[in-house]
């Protein structure tokens, strides 16, 4: 995913580090009868423990997938294009009036805004639709057995996740993820499922895989905790001043609105600055590019996931579920970004131009880089990989 990585610091987890040695396959099941012993103290059967693991093997896709750097640190413009876009405003809408109920009973029951909880589904797993295909149980045994410098954080998700197993919520067989073992509608990690997540249908079970009345009453119960209050909003767009101080913006560098209003910062539409409370400035893109004023609920936003272009998504695509316009003020970029449509049509285009890109599915990995790549170059252009709008028309134009 774009650069911050939603999957790799989930729950304001910073999944970095990297891997001394491969173990071989003896050490892995001595690593994981240590585990069984561990497991067992936490309250997790001998007969659980060893169905979950019996068909388990060293998973090197988790490993690769740990260490993988991008190749390219994805643009603010290009982030916010592919996780906010018509497209998913639309399904969000729809989504929304589908499950009408189990988000108004998620708001009334801890008093965060719908749009905000269906943000967060819909970033998290394009609602419902993207949940993660590897196992839990494996990839988290794989970190947790492997050199990796937070293998003991990964063997608590490890057993916090045989704990979910033990108690019978959700599933084996649906328990799978991100390489990091994050889960769900709303992608919760297994500690943070046992912390805080709700059963929302009443039936007694905290399955927040199949059951969206669950996995939006969870998302809720976070952002309560996390200290959301309904009694503001996230914050909003604003102009800045010629020759403003970006040193001086940031989610932490909280000033009266006052302040703000007395440096020439306005809304984007030039009307003075209103609320309450201190606020941050964000300028993702720098002092030529759009501008966001952020209150305290961006903070509850922000500790889903430790990225601020991660919480800039969700705020402003819960904007346009609400009906409001997206980001007003131009990105400072000659070329533009691609929705994921645009971004399925580059790939169909480059696959019938004979390159192998895998499935037109919209996500940029390295073969549909590659492609880009070579295009680029054929058109004389530097070679970046990025999929914009430039090398789209190109190919559009034959």
């Amino acid at each position: 995913m774009p650069t911050p990585s939603p999957r790799a610091s989930l729950i304001g987890l910073a999944l970095t580090g990297s891997l001394i040695a491969s173990p071989a396959l003896a050490d892995f099941q001595s690593c994981l009868a240590g585990i069984q012993s561990q497991a067992a103290g936490a309250g997790v059967s001998a007969r659980t423990f060893q169905t979950a693991t019996a068909n388990i093997a060293y998973d090197d896709k988790v490993i690769e997938l740990s260490q993988a750097q991008p190749e390219f640190k994805t643009p603010i413009w290009d982030y916010m294009a592919a996780l906010v876009d018509d497209e998913r405003v639309e399904d969000g809408r729809a989504a929304m009036r589908q499950h009408a109920q189990a988000l108004a009973n998620a708001e009334a029951r801890y008093g965060v805004d719908r749009y905000t909880i269906a943000a967060v589904w819909g970033v998290e797993s394009n609602f419902g639709k993207n949940l993660g295909k590897m196992p839990l149980v494996q990839s988290l045994a794989t970190l947790a057995c492997s050199g990796h410098r937070r293998r003991e954080f990964f063997r608590n998700e490890l057993i916090a996740t045989l704990k979910i197993i033990e108690r019978g919520d959700i599933e084996p067989s649906r328990l799978t993820g991100s390489w990091a073992g994050a889960f769900g509608q709303t992608q919760f990690m297994p500690t943070t499922y046992h912390r805080l997540a709700v059963d929302g249908d009443g039936d007694g079970r905290r399955d927040i895989v199949d059951s969206v009345a669950d996995a939006v009453a969870s998302t809720a119960n976070f952002l309560r905790v996390a200290k959301w209050s309904n009694a503001q909003g996230w914050g909003y767009e604003v102009r800045l001043p010629r020759g403003f101080n970006t040193a001086a913006a940031g989610r932490k560098n909280k000033k009266p609105v006052s302040h703000w209003a007395s440096l020439g910062v306005t809304r984007v539409d030039g009307r003075p600055l209103s609320g309450e409370g201190p606020v941050g400035i964000l300028a993702p893109a720098g002092a030529n590019g759009p501008a966001f004023l952020v209150t305290k609920n961006f903070d509850a936003i922000y500790s889903y996931n430790a990225a601020e272009s991660y919480g800039l998504a969700i705020a402003v695509l819960s904007d346009r579920l609400r009906g409001r316009p997206g980001v007003q003020a131009t990105w400072p970029t000659d070329d533009p970004p691609l929705s994921r449509a645009e971004r399925r049509d580059l790939q169909s285009r480059l696959i019938a131009r004979g390159y192998d890109v895998g499935e037109p599915d919209g996500k940029v990995g390295s073969k549909t880089r590659e492609a880009i790549k070579d295009v680029e170059r054929a058109l004389g252009m530097p070679a970046t990989g990025r999929p914009g709008g430039k090398v789209l028309e190109a190919l559009r134009r034959g």
